[in-house]
């Protein structure tokens, strides 16, 4: 159910809202362009400077829209397990399909915290959790033994690597059984991922290209490696700039540059530097994306 390329939705925002027009526009798109799946409210779509009505709102609408057509992952994670769980709760009203859950941030739990913090929702709420590992932004690293004892919990189903390192990725494959899906948290680590045995990605870049991506997750797991390692390197200038400056502040401006949503973010995030919106620019006309 969850493999191939899933896109990080963004938030677009209007005047400090959420601007529902251009979310649902954005969706549209995305399952247009043939995306396997979409990720409201994580990372990429600002979920820290969200309120919890709203963070519930962006994926009742994401729901709404896709109409069943591809999965919904929704991000419902919180550094406090109390958070976590009543997110995780009122997402699965909504009609989430399933949640992405980030390790709790900020107050560096040890391995046995996270086995326990994870454990307690997963036995509370009953809904498919994919765990998300980024310890360049959560200053914890969850590791493969911990993930290997969380995969052993029946609706604990895959693990979003975000850890830029293949070596960890190849002994959580060696530790979790065969259907725990792996999906890459890193655009330019997808190929790499897959050919250790991921199953896909949750992409940022595919927000601005979901068509490529998704035909070379689709392509390699179809056995066509030539043309999927073609896609990874058309693919790899593209994922560079999207990360010149602090995620999503690169992908919500070119967002706007292609006329899609506002360049609008959230404090503390502002939009692109000068110098970044070039980066991003050229590497859009590079890539042959049409600009406003």
């Amino acid at each position: 159910m969850f493999q191939g390329a899933f896109t990080a939705l963004v938030t677009p925002f209007s005047s400090g809202s959420i601007d529902e027009k251009s979310l649902r526009d954005h969706i549209e798109f995305q399952v247009k362009q043939g995306i396997h799946g979409v990720v409201p409210c994580g990372t990429t779509g600002e979920a820290s400077t969200l309120s919890h009505d709203e963070h519930v709102e962006v994926v009742r609408i994401t729901v709404d829209q896709v109409g069943g057509r591809v999965p919904v992952i929704a991000g419902s994670g919180s550094n406090s397990t109390a958070e976590a769980l009543e997110l995780t709760r009122r997402v699965k009203e909504v009609g989430a399909d399933g949640s992405l859950m980030i390790t709790p941030y900020y107050n560096k739990p040890t391995q046995e915290g996270l086995y326990q913090h994870f454990s307690l929702i997963a036995e509370s709420v009953d809904i498919p959790i994919i765990l998300y590992n980024v310890p360049g932004r959560t200053g914890v690293n969850m590791l493969a033994e911990t993930v290997g004892r969380l995969s052993k919990i029946p609706n604990i189903v895959g693990l979003k690597d975000a850890t830029g390192d293949l070596v960890q990725a190849s002994y959580t494959l060696q530790v979790v059984p065969d259907d725990f899906v792996i999906l890459s948290g890193e655009d330019a680590m997808v190929y790499p991922l897959l050919t250790l045995g991921g199953k896909g990605v949750i992409s940022v870049v595919s927000n601005v290209a979901p068509a490529e991506m998704a035909k070379m997750v689709s392509a390699y797991l179809s056995g066509n490696i030539e043309d999927a390692q073609k896609l990874h390197y058309r693919l790899l200038p593209l994922s560079g700039a999207m990360f010149v400056e602090t995620n999503p502040i690169p992908v919500k401006g070119a967002l706007s540059m292609m006329g899609r949503i506002k360049n609008e973010l959230r404090l503390p995030l502002v939009p692109l530097s000068e110098t970044g919106r070039q980066k991003v620019k050229d590497a859009l006309k590079a890539f042959g994306i049409a600009l406003d």
